[in-house]
């Protein structure tokens, strides 16, 4: 009989419709595994009792089915809150928080039907690409435990790769699900900009640059999810309406312009051996039928730089600002923390709006790089999944890096903007390390990214190469 857990999520699903598996199976399949594997990788964290949650499937057994999750163990990232389960945001300030309401997202996960087993583990804040913090500890590879598994959706990729949850949802800021899924073999997809609601807390005007999204071992889990996450929530401005994924997955992809942006003509050093994964990926797209199109860079590296980090500290020290204003929280903040609120709290008004207006500047470029090409790729990391105990690259391109998160800039241009993107797989180095690369396209268009990854995924399947060590 095949192994529960190596069935897809729309496999489980269907599974579980048709009577062919209970809840109850589902479940117990999933704590075995989760028993035996998490201890090498720390990914999932906050578990739930083992009896409650079987008692839980159980009685989804007895419930006629609410949604695609229905009996569904499902692990949610710790920047979510979720009712009833210990949520930290990985900060040892909230090392036993206990929400009382789950958080917008959470909230339409539970309603089609979702198990919440615990949580999968971050950075403190989400800050940096690499889950470790100073309440659960480090998450690593499951393809080689020495190495990090990205962040800050690093618990959600690892737990995917280790096969401890079906599907995942994960948050981008700054390559947040990208970077991970493409460290652990799997798929990491963020939506256009206001698709997927945050939640109604704080400034919701202008803090336009993260968004939550689902992450999975294929294209279509992905979209499943995306269907259960996306949509407009009234108390929140710029709102997308949902689309049916679904359906538009299967379509052609043939004729398809692939603008291939490389290293930013230099400005984003790669390690050795990443552009080549990438530009061999883009070969077996062309076999698909698609037109590859080598671009220069259009626009500027070192403004998209200013802008990004303009505004990414002006949002942390908005956040954040009473945390750091109470000395005995400010103590327990991490340095990386500690130094974007005080760089945003020096930022005069006039930085915050010229970095806006680069930021307008680079959408209206872009709208002018989509009408030459329908999607844009650049490698989804510049470097290889590093070792664990280190806390960021201090080397990028051999020269010391300036900031924490200097290492992860290839990830900003699409960011900046809001675009849809998800990163694909494309294969193991010579390390034996995964890779992934960027898929962008147009804002709204995010059925067609889909679609380019679902034809991908149909030709490569690369995350069933599971971790060997596990």
């Amino acid at each position: 009989m095949q192994d529960i857990t190596t069935i897809s999520a729309t496999g489980l699903a269907t599974a579980m419709a048709e009577g062919r598996l209970r809840a109850e199976e589902v479940m117990t399949a999933f704590l075995d595994r989760i028993e035996a594997v998490n201890p090498a990788i720390n990914a999932i964290i906050s578990l739930r009792p083992r009896e409650e949650l079987l008692a839980q499937a159980r009685e989804a057994d007895r419930q006629p089915r609410k949604g695609w999750l229905h009996g569904m163990p499902i692990a949610v990232k710790d920047l979510a809150a979720v009712k009833g389960i210990r949520t930290t945001w990985g900060s040892p300030i909230f090392a036993d928080h206990i929400p009382v309401e789950d958080d917008i997202v959470v909230a339409r996960m539970r309603a089609a039907g979702a198990i919440f087993i615990g949580k999968t583990n971050t950075p403190e804040w989400g800050l940096g690409s690499h889950s470790f913090n100073e309440v659960f500890g480090t998450t690593r590879n499951p393809y080689d435990t020495s190495r990090t598994a990205g962040g800050s959706s690093g618990g959600a990729a690892a737990a995917l790769a280790a096969r401890l949850v079906p599907v995942a949802d994960g948050s981008d800021m700054m390559g947040s699900l990208r970077n991970p899924a493409a460290f652990c073999n799997v798929y990491g997809f963020r939506p256009s900009w206001g698709l997927v609601p945050g939640d109604p807390v704080g400034d919701n005007f202008m803090a336009t640059l993260s968004t939550l999204g689902p992450m999975g071992r294929s294209p279509e889990d992905i979209a499943r999810l995306l269907q259960i996450m996306a949509g407009p929530d009234p108390a929140l401005p710029f709102g997308r309406m949902a689309e049916d994924y679904l359906p538009q997955l299967d379509g052609p992809v043939a004729g398809t312009r692939i603008g291939w942006l490389a290293d930013w003509d230099g400005d984003y050093p790669c390690e050795d051996g990443i552009l080549p994964i990438c530009e061999a990926a883009l070969r077996q797209f062309e076999s698909l039928g698609c037109q590859i199109v080598p671009l220069p860079a259009p626009f500027p590296a070192r403004k998209l730089w200013q802008a990004w980090t303009t505004l990414r500290a002006f949002l942390n020290a908005g956040a954040k600002r009473a945390l750091y204003q109470n000395p005995a929280k400010r103590a327990l903040l991490k340095p990386e923390a500690q130094w974007e609120i005080e760089q945003g709290l020096t930022l005069a008004a006039d930085a915050v709006y010229q970095a806006s207006s680069i930021r307008s500047d680079w959408y209206r470029a872009l709208a002018r790089l989509f009408r030459t090409v329908d999607v844009i790729a650049l490698p989804t990391a510049q470097f290889w999944p590093f070792p664990a105990e280190w806390r960021w690259p201090e080397t990028v391109g051999g020269k010391p890096a300036d900031t924490y998160h200097r290492w992860m800039e290839i990830v900003v241009p699409v960011s900046l903007a809001g675009l849809p993107c998800l990163s694909v797989p494309v294969g193991f180095g010579a390390n034996g390390l995964p890779m992934g690369m960027q898929l962008a396209g147009p804002v709204g268009a995010d059925a067609a990214v889909l679609r380019l990854g679902h034809a991908w995924h149909g030709m490569t399947d690369w995350p069933g190469q599971r971790p060997p060590a596990l």
